[in-house]
């Protein structure tokens, strides 16, 4: 499957633009950014939710401070790593190391980025037939889309392979 029309030229672009301006002025210029494009659609069987096993994925930085190290929020160039969250975490001892979205609404309630109760619920009521343990998070801001193919992507799946499970709640941030 073809996550995104022509790679190559992407990453050769990206390099000879964006990335060589970053490198030169130590400033995001937007302007010069190859914006990716994907002529035709992604997407495989559909799976009946009240059978699956889902993963919740959130790209919005969480990370437990108790016992994981922050996501490089500052890093103009992305943080491509993953952070694994126990489902049972309570919600007030997960943290967000992301610079590049509002925090209020999560702030007031940190279901608008990881409703886990709302999963807890829709599982009592048998909406989804189960949920894997762990929720995996990433750093959504990710200029460049090599590495999140190479390196973000293939950690997420592994991960949710590991999991056990068949369906993803993606829940941008």
């Amino acid at each position: 499957m073809t996550i995104l029309d022509n790679l190559t030229q992407w990453q050769n672009n990206y390099s000879a633009s964006w990335l060589a301006a970053f490198q030169q002025t130590g400033k995001i210029n937007w302007d010069l950014y190859p914006w990716p494009s994907k002529n035709s659609d992604v997407t495989g069987p559909g799976i009946d939710v009240r059978k699956a096993r889902l993963v919740l994925i959130s790209s919005a930085g969480a990370y437990l401070p108790a016992s994981q190290a922050a996501f490089d929020a500052e890093n103009d160039l992305g943080d491509y790593d993953i952070r694994l969250i126990p489902l049972t975490t309570p919600l007030r001892q997960i943290a967000y190391a992301h610079t590049h979205y509002d925090h209020t609404a999560v702030n007031a309630d940190p279901q608008v980025l990881l409703p886990l109760n709302h999963l807890d619920d829709m599982l009592a009521a048998g909406e989804i037939g189960d949920l894997a343990d762990n929720m995996i998070s990433f750093m959504g801001y990710q200029p460049d889309l090599g590495r999140v193919i190479h390196e973000c992507i293939p950690a997420i799946v592994a991960a949710a392979q590991r999991e056990r499970a068949n369906a993803a709640l993606l829940v941008p941030s």
